[in-house]
C-alpha cells in the first residue's frame, strides 16, 4: 500500500481520537441553549479554570427583561448554596465565582428569570468546575505535541505491521520514545504545575490518566522489543491499547481537593 496513504490514515485516526477525548472529557465546557419567555439564551459554562483568577460565568441573553443569578458551593464541602446576581453587559449576563486552590472544585447552576418564568439553564445537575495551576507554555506545548505524534507513530506502526512493511522496528521505537518523553517525562511536570504532584497513579493514587499512560508505555515497551524478533502483532495490540486509552476521557478520576482535610485525592 502507498506509504503516504498509510500516514494519512494514521493522522486521521489520531485526530479523531484526540477530538473524541477532548469533547467527552470532564474539562470540556458545557454548551447550553434554551428559551425563556420565548427568548433564546445560550452559554458556554466552564468546567476547568486557572487558580489565578475568579471563574467567569457568561450567558448570552439579548432580551433585557431576562435576569439571572448563579448559585454555587464548594464540591464535597458541605457548604450551603451561595447565590451571586448576574450583571448585564449589553446582550450578556455575567458573574464571577471565587477562585479555588489547585484541584479545588465548585459546583454551580445558572438560574434565569423573565416575565415570571424561571429556567435552570445549566440543567438539573450542577456544572462542576475544577481549578488548576498555570502550566508554562514551554512545558505544555511540547507535552501536547509529543503525545499527539506518539499516537500518530503508534497508529502508523500498527498499519506497518498489518501490511507487513519493512519499517516496523523504526516506527515502533519512535512510538515508544515519543510516548516516554511526552508522557512519562513531560506529563508529570505538567501535572506538578497544575495540581502539585508529579505522579498520582498507581501505587500512589487512582488517577486514571496516569494509570492508563503506564499501561500504554508498558504495552509499547513490549511491542518495541518483540518486533525486533520478527513478531508483528504486538505492535497492533499496543496500538489498540493506546487507542483505547485515548477513548477514556482525559482527566477522569483526576486530582480533587478534599475540603475537609485540605488534601488532594485521586480516584
Amino acid at each position: 500500500m502507498n506509504t503516504k496513504l498509510l500516514w494519512v490514515f494514521a493522522v486521521v485516526l489520531t485526530l479523531f481520537s484526540a477530538v473524541y477525548q477532548r469533547m467527552t472529557g470532564p474539562t470540556y465546557p458545557v454548551r447550553v441553549a434554551a428559551e425563556i419567555a420565548g427568548q433564546a439564551v445560550s452559554a458556554k459554562l466552564l468546567t476547568s479554570h486557572s487558580v489565578s483568577t475568579d471563574l467567569p460565568v457568561t450567558v448570552t441573553a439579548a432580551d433585557e427583561s431576562i435576569t439571572g443569578k448563579v448559585v454555587f458551593r464548594r464540591l464535597g464541602s458541605g457548604d450551603d448554596w451561595t447565590a451571586v446576581p448576574m450583571n448585564r453587559d449589553g446582550e450578556q449576563l455575567t458573574a464571577s465565582l471565587p477562585k479555588q486552590l489547585s484541584a479545588g472544585k465548585l459546583e454551580y447552576s445558572v438560574m434565569l428569570e423573565s416575565g415570571g418564568e424561571q429556567l435552570q439553564l445549566s440543567g438539573v445537575e450542577a456544572v462542576v468546575a475544577r481549578f488548576k495551576g498555570d502550566v508554562p507554555a514551554a512545558v505544555l506545548i511540547p507535552h501536547i505535541f509529543l503525545m499527539f505524534f506518539a499516537m500518530v507513530w503508534a497508529n502508523r506502526a500498527a498499519l506497518e505491521a498489518l501490511v507487513k512493511g519493512n519499517n516496523l522496528v523504526r516506527q515502533s521505537t519512535w512510538a515508544l520514545l515519543l510516548l516516554v518523553v511526552g508522557g512519562l517525562i513531560l506529563g508529570p511536570i505538567v501535572q506538578k504545575y497544575a495540581f502539585g504532584a508529579y505522579w498520582t497513579g498507581w501505587p500512589f493514587g487512582g488517577d486514571l490518566t496516569d494509570n492508563k499512560l503506564a499501561v500504554a508505555v508498558l504495552a509499547w515497551a513490549f511491542a518495541a522489543w518483540r518486533v525486533r524478533t520478527g513478531s508483528r502483532w504486538p505492535a497492533v495490540v499496543a496500538a489498540i491499547i493506546l487507542l483505547a486509552m485515548y477513548m477514556i476521557p482525559h482527566s477522569a478520576l483526576g486530582s480533587t481537593l478534599d475540603y475537609e482535610t485540605m488534601q488532594t485525592v485521586t480516584g
